[in-house]
C-alpha cells in the first residue's frame, strides 16, 4: 500500500492546480468574465502569461511576485489560494486512507457502508474548494457568484440521489414503533409501521435542511429591513448556508452559521475600536460563514456530539 506521505504529497500538487483555477474563478466570476476567454493575462499590462510563468506557487516565488512584462506586484492572494487548497487535498486524502484502511478491516459490506468514506470525501473536496473561493470573492467584493452556490446546492442534491441508489434493503428506513407491539398468530411480532421508506427518508431529509436553512437567513433579513429600514444581509448569504446545508446537512450549517456570525462579530468589534469602521458598515459575512462551513466540514461532528453531551 501506498505511503500516506505519499498520497498526502501527491493529493497537495493535484490541489495546487485546481487552487490555480481557482482563482482564476476569483478573478473573474464576480466580474462575470468568461472563464476561458482570454487565457491568462496580466490585469494591470494585459500581456498573456507564458505556462512557465503560470505554475501554482513556485512562478510566484520565482518572479518574486512581479509581473514579468511591467513589473507590476502580483497580489500575494494567489499563493495562498492554491497552497489553502493543497492543503484541504492532503486533509481528504488523510480521510481517504484513514477509510479504505479501516474498511480492509471491516465485514460490513453493506453498499452505502462501503462507498460511505468515498462520498464523505467527495463532499468534503468540493465543498472545501467552493468555500475557500466563495470566501475570497466576498470579501474582496461582497459578492457570492449563484454559479458557485446554486451549482453547490445542485451537486449536493445529485450526491443525495446517489446515496439513495446505494441504500440497502430496508436501509434508513424511518420506523414507528408502538408501545405494544401485535403479535399475530404465527407468533409474528409486528416491530411497528413503516413511516419513511430509506429513499425518501434521505431526499425528504436533504430538501428539509437545503429549505430550512436557507429560509432562517431569509427570515433574519426580513425582520432586519423591518425594523431597520435597510437592507442588513444579501441573498447570496442564504444561499451559501443552503448550499452548506446540501452537503453537510441541518445542524452543522447552523453550526457554521454560529462560527460566522461570532467571528464576524468580533471582525466589526476590531474594526469599531480601530475607527475603521461605522454601525452602518458593511461587512463580508458570507466570508464568514464559509470560516464556519470549513470547520463544520473538518470537526463538526465532534462539536455537535460534545455539546449534545452537554445537555
Amino acid at each position: 500500500m501506498i505511503s500516506p506521505i505519499w498520497f498526502e504529497s501527491a493529493a497537495f500538487l493535484l490541489g495546487l492546480i485546481f487552487g490555480s483555477f481557482l482563482n482564476v474563478c476569483i478573478s473573474r466570476l464576480p466580474a462575470h468574465e468568461s472563464l476561458w476567454k482570454p487565457r491568462s493575462h496580466c490585469r494591470s499590462c494585459g500581456a498573456t502569461i507564458a505556462w512557465y510563468d503560470n505554475l501554482p506557487v513556485l512562478s510566484w516565488v520565482l518572479l518574486r511576485a512581479k509581473c514579468r512584462g511591467c513589473g507590476e506586484q502580483i497580489s500575494w492572494r494567489y499563493p495562498v489560494v492554491e497552497i489553502a487548497v493543497g492543503v484541504w487535498f492532503a486533509l481528504a486524502a488523510s480521510k481517504l486512507e484513514s477509510f479504505i484502511r479501516t474498511r480492509n478491516g471491516s465485514s460490513n459490506w453493506l453498499p452505502s457502508y462501503y462507498y460511505k468514506g468515498y462520498f464523505d470525501v467527495a463532499i468534503f473536496l468540493i465543498l472545501g474548494f467552493l468555500l475557500i473561493g466563495l470566501m475570497v470573492m466576498d470579501w474582496q467584493t461582497h459578492k457570492l457568484p449563484d454559479v458557485f452556490t446554486w451549482t453547490g446546492i445542485a451537486i449536493g442534491f445529485l450526491l443525495a440521489c446517489v446515496r439513495v441508489a446505494l441504500l440497502g434493503p430496508h436501509e434508513d428506513e424511518v420506523i414507528l414503533h408502538g408501545r405494544n407491539p401485535l403479535s399475530s398468530p404465527g407468533n409474528v411480532v409486528d416491530a411497528g409501521n413503516v413511516v419513511l421508506t430509506g429513499p425518501e427518508h434521505v431526499v425528504l431529509g436533504w430538501l428539509g435542511a437545503v429549505v430550512a436553512a436557507g429560509c432562517l437567513l431569509l427570515v433574519v433579513r426580513w425582520v432586519y429591513m423591518k425594523l431597520r429600514g435597510r437592507e442588513g444581509m444579501g441573498l447570496g448569504d442564504a444561499k451559501l448556508l443552503a448550499m452548506i446545508a446540501a452537503f453537510l446537512g441541518f445542524w452543522p450549517a447552523m453550526l457554521a452559521l454560529f462560527v460566522g456570525v461570532v467571528t464576524c462579530s468580533a471582525y466589526a468589534l476590531v474594526l469599531l475600536a480601530r475607527g475603521k469602521a461605522q454601525a452602518a458598515t458593511r461587512l463580508p459575512l458570507g466570508t464568514f460563514l464559509c470560516v464556519g462551513g470549513l470547520v463544520a466540514a473538518l470537526v463538526g461532528p465532534q462539536l455537535i456530539a460534545w455539546y449534545q453531551s452537554l445537555l
